[in-house]
């Protein structure tokens, strides 16, 4: 598991340990089950303060990314049907971003990237 810190970042370290995590785990790159670095561990890694990846873990485990078990360290929890529908509309986004970039090259307005949408969308019903 690699975590980028940027001391530039107007976001504290916390939450871009969070974000980082965040998306590990959403994208599947991180399985359920699979142990995270101890608090500890990961702090000396990223060269940082045990408190700021306390902090992070505490908000991933809050939000039902990971669960922790005394003694044994940190891991990641089986995700429910809300983390899903958020992975895929992450992919949908996504992809539709490239789409509009490409329409945006292309000089296809809005309204006409709204009207092949609509097209495609209803293609099927």
């Amino acid at each position: 598991m690699q975590i980028i810190i940027s001391n530039s970042s107007k976001e504290p370290i916390y939450e871009q340990i969070y974000a980082q995590i965040k998306k590990l785990i959403l994208t599947g790159e991180l399985q359920e089950g699979q142990s995270l670095p101890s608090m500890r561990q990961l702090a000396k890694d990223l060269e940082i303060s045990v408190i700021t990846t306390k902090r992070a873990y505490e908000e991933l485990e809050k939000n039902g990314f990971i669960y922790s078990i005394v003694g044994k360290g940190s891991f990641i929890s089986e995700q429910n049907s809300e983390m899903m529908k958020e992975r895929k509309m992450k992919a949908i986004e996504e992809k539709l971003l490239v789409a509009i970039q490409n329409a945006k090259e292309m000089d296809i307005s809005l309204a006409e990237l709204k009207a092949m949408l609509t097209l495609l969308y209803t293609e099927d019903e």
